[in-house]
């Protein structure tokens, strides 16, 4: 089933915003894929700025723009 990870800079989220963040990617997920709400996880993975590009841009989205359905501008 859709399992999303979310990669960020450290913040901390309060329980509302995390909900209604949870709620609206778990939407999208559910319509695009035509699952129901609990075959979705949702997972918040926080990464120090100065290691974004070692951890998450070189690995995961440089050179990866057959996998990406969004490609950063920066």
């Amino acid at each position: 089933m859709p399992h999303v990870i979310i990669k960020h800079f450290p913040k901390d989220l309060d329980e509302e915003t995390r909900a209604r963040l949870a709620a609206r990617v778990s939407e999208a997920v559910q319509e695009a894929f035509g699952v129901r709400a609990g075959a979705v996880s949702i997972g918040l993975e926080p990464v120090e700025r100065e290691d974004w590009d070692a951890e998450v841009y070189r690995p995961e989205i440089a050179g990866r723009e057959d996998r990406l359905i969004q490609f950063p501008d920066y």
